[in-house]
């Protein structure tokens, strides 16, 4: 017998709860849910890391009226999914205030970074699902440094941050 799905409000409060929990502090994961509710766990890399500070400053640098987050948590309709780095203008940070925790609004761009654990697959759903959460970008940072740029399609740079390199 499968599990039911679960619908957005649940997967806000069962997130909450997975915060709230002791055993779940200082994981060296990133914790994440299914669509079920789930908890999927995830190794960090120091070299992940690295790749998502690089990120960070570069974003710093070439976009102002915003905030950068790290592992920033997306309700989406498939659980709770973190973005490895994300982007958001002042007025974006504000709605997704309004929209409960975790948000069920996504940052105007998400990033994630590969590791050797993703496939292209899983980076096809995790844009999916950003994008329908009002993504205007999801970027997708390959183990090589390659930043790939999408909007309804692949880009050949990005458009809400033009000066973006394409490799890090």
């Amino acid at each position: 017998m499968s599990t039911p799905m679960i619908h957005t409000e649940e997967h806000q409060e069962r997130w909450r709860k997975i915060v709230r929990d002791p055993a779940f502090k200082d994981l060296p994961y990133k914790v994440e849910t299914n669509q079920r509710g789930q908890i999927v766990l995830s190794p960090h890399q120091f070299s992940h890391s690295q790749v998502q500070r690089a990120i960070q400053k570069e974003l710093d640098a070439v976009l102002s009226g915003g905030e950068v987050f790290p592992e920033c948590p997306i309700t989406t309709e498939k659980g709770v999914r973190q973005a490895d780095v994300t982007w958001a203008s002042g007025n974006r940070v504000q709605e997704m205030e309004e929209a409960g925790d975790p948000p069920t609004i996504a940052p105007e761009i998400c990033i994630e970074v590969m590791s050797g654990s993703n496939d292209w697959d899983e980076m096809e759903e995790k844009r999916r699902l950003y994008r329908e959460k009002e993504a205007v970008e999801v970027w997708v940072v390959t183990e090589a440094g390659e930043v790939h740029f999408f909007g309804d399609k692949e880009l050949k740079k990005s458009q809400v941050a033009p000066n973006f390199p394409s490799q890090l």
